[in-house]
């Protein structure tokens, strides 16, 4: 097997444990995204959401880095939270320019509906799965969170 630049490709490159990993997420993400949207939201916005949940007062260039998206996206996903009344903004406390993010009560309410949407399709892969093999699939993951980490990046393992 070659791609165009005539470079050879792993025949077992279809089982690679990345590609296994990146079609999981894909997936879990198209589910998400059509469970979501009944409530008005995109995954984007759930992750987000939690992500000011899980830490109040992050700032959008910290969201930004936690998320993987680029600052002007993080921008445009608050403001249109905080229109639609479910993220706001407070100056922080030292730094007057830098605008700490907060969840409303609104915020958290539509964040209640959306994990219950989001236990639901994890209750169906570990039902798929079963327990051990969810709770030993989530145990390896954090395994591989930590191996990736751990490598600096451009730097061999």
């Amino acid at each position: 097997m070659t791609r165009d630049d005539d470079e050879p490709v792993s025949a077992d490159a279809p089982n690679r444990l990345l590609w296994a990993l990146r079609r999981a997420e894909l997936g879990a993400r198209a589910l998400k995204e059509q469970r979501l949207r009944p409530l008005g939201l995109a995954t984007a916005h759930y992750s987000l959401l939690m992500s000011v949940h899980g830490e109040p007062g992050l700032t959008g260039a910290e969201l930004a880095r936690r998320l993987d998206v680029t600052p002007q996206a993080v921008a445009s996903l608050v403001t249109r939270l905080v229109d639609k009344g479910q993220l706001e903004r407070q100056s922080h406390p030292r730094h007057r320019h830098v605008q700490e993010l907060h969840l409303t009560d609104a915020g958290r309410q539509v964040l209640m509906s959306a994990d219950v949407v989001v236990d639901s399709i994890e209750q169906q892969i570990t039902e798929r799965l079963g327990s051990g093999d969810a709770a030993r699939l989530t145990a390896l993951l954090e395994k591989a969170i930590d191996a990736v980490r751990e490598t600096k990046p451009g730097a061999e393992p």
